[in-house]
């Protein structure tokens, strides 16, 4: 009887951490993903050591049954991480400026969408416009476009403008490529762009485990984004 027990009782743990497993699984395959900010591209509205948590299941999949899912379209100005078009095991987070059919250009760092000023009040310049440029420039950081927006595809930008890698410089972004809409900040440590390239994981680890009282921006958790 006890023998039995045993048995059973073992069984239980070995089914409940089967089930804990797949639904982890579950939840970041569909759900919610952690995602952090390794550069300076959405300075200043996300730094870099913010760790956010990604809603994944808010446009779902381009196939779903919309009315029956509490789902949405993407829109403008929709903070969304994604696979990287040039290295889709790299995962990058821009802002959505572009939807398909927009025209989109750049006029002295000012964007416009079908030839009307876009509202930033998010964005962040290194330098200010050169307006003796507007005609001879061809810094896309400066001048860019008049583009079409293909159907199926967006076009992104990072809020720090002049410090940021996105469609200006390696084109539209497929919806297939898109994972979800930044949702809030967890946890934010203060570092900088080394901690992310040049120290290993476990140098990064002692480095949390050392500061993380000093270091964590305590202002910014829970924080939503926008």
């Amino acid at each position: 009887m006890a023998e039995s027990f045993k048995k059973s009782t073992a069984r239980e743990y070995f089914e409940s951490i089967v089930i804990a497993v797949i639904l982890a699984l579950f939840v970041r395959t569909w759900a919610v993903q952690a995602f952090k900010i390794p550069t300076g591209s959405m300075e200043n509205n996300l730094l870099i050591g913010d760790h956010l948590l990604v809603n994944k299941f808010v446009f779902g999949p381009a196939y779903a049954e919309r009315p029956l899912l509490p789902m949405r379209d993407i829109r403008r100005q929709d903070i969304v991480v994604f696979k990287y078009p040039d290295e889709p095991e790299r995962d990058f987070i821009k802002r959505v400026i572009g939807l398909p059919g927009d025209t989109i250009e750049l006029r002295n760092k000012k964007v416009y969408i079908n030839s009307q000023p876009l509202d930033e009040p998010y964005v962040h310049f290194l330098e200010p416009a050169s307006h003796s440029q507007e005609i001879t420039s061809f810094d896309v950081r400066e001048r860019y476009g008049p583009v079409r927006v293909p159907d199926g595809q967006y076009f992104v930008m990072g809020d720090n403008r002049d410090n940021s890698q996105d469609s200006r410089y390696w084109g539209f972004l497929p919806r297939s490529y898109i994972k979800g809409r930044a949702l809030m900040i967890y946890w934010s440590f203060d570092s900088g762009p080394e901690q992310y390239t040049d120290q290993s994981a476990p140098a990064r680890l002692l480095s949390v485990i050392t500061h993380f009282f000093t270091r964590t921006r305590w202002e910014r958790i829970f924080r939503q984004i926008h």
